[in-house]
C-alpha cells in the first residue's frame, strides 16, 4: 500500500479528501485548485488517479484512510479559510447542526426520505437548508459514538428512533407533494 500512498502531482490522499470536502461544500474547483497551487487539468488527473487507486485497492485501506481524512475535516492551511460560498442562512443552519443533535437527526431522516422518494437527499438539504454534503458529513463525524458503553449505545438507540420518526414525517410530506404513493390505490 505504501506505493499507493505516493502523492499524485504533489497531492496526498489527505489533501485530496480535503479538496473533495471543499468541493462538496460549495467551493469552486477553480478556487480550490488556486489555493492548492495546481490548475484544473492537474485536478482532473489527481481526481481520476486517486479514485482509481481506491477502486483497485482490494484491502480497502485507501478507502478507510480516505474516510478518516474526510471525517477529520479541513486542516490544510491552504484550504481552511477558503470560502465555500455558504449563505448566511446556510451558515446559521450549519452552526445549529453542530450544536443541536436533534436537528442533525431530523435532517438525516429527511435526507433518507428524500432518497426514498427519488430525490437527491444531499441536494435537498443544500436547497432547503444551505448545507453542503461536505459540511454535513463533517458534522456527522462529531456525532459518532466515542465508545461502545451501554450509555453510548442507549444514546445511539434514542437518536436512531428520533431519526426514523422524522423520516416517516418527511416521507408523508414528500408523498403529499407528489399526490400520494405509487401503490396507494392498490387494494389487497
Amino acid at each position: 500500500m505504501a506505493n499507493n500512498l505516493e502523492p499524485v502531482h504533489g497531492i496526498s490522499l489527505e489533501d485530496y479528501a480535503q479538496m473533495v470536502i471543499k468541493l462538496t461544500s460549495g467551493a469552486s474547483i477553480e478556487s480550490i485548485c488556486k489555493a492548492m497551487g495546481i490548475d484544473v487539468a492537474v485536478w482532473d488527473e489527481v481526481n481520476t488517479l486517486w479514485a482509481q487507486r481506491m477502486e483497485e485497492d482490494t484491502s480497502f485501506q485507501l478507502v478507510i484512510l480516505y474516510g478518516e481524512y474526510f471525517a477529520a475535516g479541513i486542516t490544510n492551511p491552504k484550504l481552511v479559510n477558503l470560502d465555500t460560498n455558504i449563505s448566511a442562512e446556510g451558515q446559521s443552519n450549519l452552526d445549529r447542526l453542530k450544536t443541536d443533535r436533534y436537528f442533525y437527526e431530523e435532517l438525516c431522516g429527511a435526507r433518507t426520505a428524500a432518497y426514498n422518494y427519488g430525490l437527491d437527499g444531499a441536494q435537498w438539504i443544500l436547497d432547503n437548508y444551505g448545507i453542503g454534503l461536505g459540511d454535513f458529513q463533517s458534522v456527522a463525524m462529531q456525532y459518532m459514538p466515542k465508545s461502545g458503553s451501554s450509555e453510548a449505545l442507549m444514546e445511539v438507540k434514542e437518536f436512531l428512533e428520533y431519526q426514523q420518526e422524522k423520516q416517516k414525517e418527511y416521507e408523508a410530506k414528500f408523498a403529499a407533494e407528489r399526490g400520494g404513493n405509487v401503490a396507494d390505490d392498490i387494494e389487497f
